[in-house]
């Protein structure tokens, strides 16, 4: 966290040009490619610039080259930098959650909005919906907190990722577990419609520019084969209710094992078993 997604400066440094030829031969392949369009074109035009420009390309990675396709493995797991003269402390707290064929895909990106994002500098402070934004803002327990669902394909992350002050992280991380369990047990039908609205509302807005279709386009035809409409996207969301709800919430949140990632001050940070402890609530 808080580090450049290119590496470290030797992992760049030890390119070569043969490490770089090796990888579009490998992955640049027909089957893993798709060429979008979205606005005033025209589909034939754009098919045949496609086939001009793209029609020789090996369906096969070359040279023998594999690409892997192995099962992936989670392990529930805990990694933290402490920097103690880093002002913030920069936090990912996860479950293991479903891919984008998974039949629980749209609960969870229902619970995602349940969860919600918030930054302190917004206006809506303690009136935000999320029972977890509300908290943190009424405690000023965050400089800002944002939930994620990332869908892979066999395999998800779902979370909160926050900033926050060092005093303030054990509090902080017993307010978002509590919060994800939470969805187990106590979430109502009217956060759940709400909470469907607001999906349905930043999908629409997420549409909003040629780039981003033509992004939507591409990911959901190699995710699906075909494009949801938005028609189809808002059915399946309609279809969800409070019972899909806690049932994908109880079987990746309800005493799952955690991942976590840190770096910062973080030496409030409470230890791995006390994060695990706290994916379940004891109710006698």
């Amino acid at each position: 966290m808080a580090r450049t997604i290119l590496g470290p400066k030797e992992n760049i440094q030890s390119l070569s040009q043969d490490d770089l030829s090796a990888y579009i031969k490998t992955h640049y392949t027909a089957p893993r490619m798709v060429v979008a369009g979205a606005g005033a074109v025209d589909h034939s035009q754009l098919v045949g610039l496609a086939d001009n420009a793209f029609g020789n390309l090996p369906t096969q990675p070359s040279d023998g080259l594999v690409v892997p396709n192995d099962p992936v493995t989670y392990v529930g797991s805990d990694v933290r930098v402490r920097m103690d003269d880093m002002p913030l402390a920069h936090i990912a707290l996860a479950v293991e959650s479903g891919s984008w064929m998974s039949e629980h895909a749209f609960p969870l990106m229902v619970m995602q909005q349940l969860i919600g994002t918030w930054d302190r500098t917004g206006g809506a402070g303690a009136n935000q919906a999320s029972k977890l934004t509300q908290t943190v803002a009424e405690h000023e327990l965050a400089h800002s907190v944002a939930s994620f669902n990332t869908c892979y394909k066999d395999t998800g992350l779902f979370g909160v990722y926050a900033v926050c002050e060092p005093h303030k992280v054990q509090d902080l991380m017993w307010y978002t577990l509590e919060s994800m369990v939470r969805l187990c047990h106590d979430v109502t039908d009217e956060e759940v419609q709400r909470a469907k609205g607001q999906l349905k509302a930043n999908l629409m807005m997420s549409l909003d520019g040629s780039a981003n279709t033509c992004e939507d386009i591409g990911r959901q035809m190699l995710t699906y084969g075909r494009r949801l409409t938005p028609a189809e996207i808002f059915v399946r969301i309609d279809n969800v209710d409070l019972n899909s709800v806690k049932a994908a919430a109880n079987q990746y949140i309800n005493d799952q094992d955690p991942v976590a990632s840190a770096i910062g001050p973080v030496h409030e940070m409470p230890d791995y078993n006390w994060l695990r402890r706290r994916t379940y609530w004891l109710r006698y």
